[in-house]
């Protein structure tokens, strides 16, 4: 008894000593950094042109006012004249495996995990000033990166993380060595010990692995759902897992709030994940057209990959790996196309692994997408709308606020763009040319215009 009130009583008085600490309203909102940006011309994440010129108020880590409203409150903020530059929203890359991006896999599969974990955080720094100030990351030990930089210890993107993705014994997600299997009951390989991927083969398996990412602090739950090109033993046509198995996963983060994304190519891959309760597919190049439209019909998002035969293979030309490439690549044209027709919601991610110098052309891959659509239409896919694919994970979303937009009440999460990227797309593919300013969550990592 005596214990229990001494608690009660030590907790009142940290409370008291905390609020004590915390000025008044008015008081905190003088006192918040500021950061006027005037002179710009604003692509706010939706239109098809950018505003006239003007001025945008940040306070804090929100955007306080656009327009005749951008009055400081703080005389001691920070003016950037913008000279009639394009203020845009970050950017946001919703496919991204950010501890696997920018080494090799045979680096991954065999080096220290503190290795990887110090490659990352190069990784996560470099995308942050390549203009990505926010990602989704569906699969690989991410959660103590994703940690650092929330508490500032390095810079890097907001991340979204899925934690280890699931997969079934010799799916997309199962790298372990031949001589590794038959697994000894129990017995974990080194990818699930590092929190990389999860091996499950059951929907009370499947369901434990789901609830493991969660207490984590998963956004989102990933699974495979299909073959894949980079893993050695299934074809790009298999359907991996079954209806009960996926919904068990689907289940589980329904629960939760949020929602279950798959990798998956093919028609049947696509659909029984439909029928699961899946609420977004990654990838599908192999996709029909009666499986595009059952997509739109039942709102389900596909995160699409640029990926296209434009740049040097690391897989042996004539290897199972190229082949499976080759087709892959093959069904890009027609699933963009089939999106388009149907109208079906539409993410745009890179999906990078194992290479420095395809992840640093980010802002490229992102360029490149006037392939298929509009230049307009490519950044509201890069900003708004991935951001509106962000917000499925709901209450399990890791930070409070609009992205994806430049209006007032929404995260300041801006680029400063030398240029306008609506009238010449390629200008995001040399950020560190053309993006003179990078600030995320009212904080400038990047500034390189002259100020007063």
């Amino acid at each position: 008894m005596l214990r229990t009130l001494h608690h009660r009583f030590a907790r009142l008085i940290v409370i008291a000593l905390l609020l004590a600490t915390v000025p008044a309203g008015n008081a905190a909102e003088q006192s918040a950094p500021e950061v006027l940006f005037r002179n710009v011309r604003v692509f706010d994440g939706r239109s098809t042109a950018l505003s006239n010129p003007t001025s945008v108020l940040v306070r804090g880590n929100r955007i306080a006012a656009i327009g005749a409203g951008a009055v400081p409150a703080n005389p001691a903020l920070t003016i950037i004249d913008g000279g009639g530059r394009t203020l845009m929203p970050g950017l946001i890359d919703a496919h991204v495996h950010i501890m696997f991006a920018t080494i090799p896999q045979l680096a991954v599969l065999t080096s220290d995990i503190g290795f990887v974990n110090v490659a990352a955080a190069k990784a996560a720094n470099d995308m942050l000033l390549r203009g990505f100030t926010s990602i989704r990351d569906l699969g690989g030990p991410v959660f103590g990166l994703k940690q650092g930089i929330d508490s500032g210890l390095v810079a890097g993107p907001r991340i979204w993380p899925a934690g280890a993705f699931i997969s079934q014994t010799g799916g997309h997600g199962d790298f372990r060595l031949p001589n590794d299997m038959p697994a000894r009951p129990g017995d974990f390989s080194y990818s699930e010990r590092v929190g990389a991927a999860a091996i499950a083969d059951d929907p009370d398996t499947i369901r434990k692995r789901a609830r493991e990412q969660l207490a984590l602090g998963a956004s989102q739950i990933k699974l495979m759902a299909g073959g894949g090109v980079t893993s050695n033993y299934d074809p790009l046509d298999v359907t991996q897992y079954t209806v009960p198995e996926l919904r068990a996963a689907v289940e589980a983060a329904e629960n939760w709030g949020t929602y279950v994304t798959v990798h998956a190519y093919t028609p049947r891959a696509v659909r029984q994940s439909i029928e699961a309760g899946v609420r977004c597919i990654d990838h599908g190049q192999l996709l029909d057209d009666a499986t595009a439209k059952l997509m739109a019909e039942k709102g389900i998002w596909w995160s699409l990959q640029p990926f296209v035969d434009d740049r040097p293979s690391p897989f042996p030309e004539g290897s199972a790996n190229r082949r499976k490439q080759l087709e892959m690549f093959n069904g890009t044209d027609t699933a963009y196309a089939l999106a388009k027709k149907h109208k079906v919601k539409t993410a745009w991610g890179t999906d990078t692994l194992f290479d420095a110098k395809a992840a640093a052309t980010q802002g490229a891959q992102l360029a490149k997408m006037v392939r298929w659509y509009t230049p307009a239409e490519v950044l509201k896919m890069a900003t708004a709308d991935n951001a509106e694919l962000l917000a499925l994970s709901g209450l399990r979303s890791p930070y409070e606020g609009k992205l994806g937009v430049v209006e007032a009440g929404a995260l300041a999460d801006l680029l400063l763009v030398d240029g306008d990227p609506i009238a010449d797309i390629n200008l995001i593919a040399d950020p560190a040319k053309n993006f003179v300013v990078i600030i995320k969550d009212g904080r400038i990592y990047k500034n390189t215009t002259r100020t007063p």
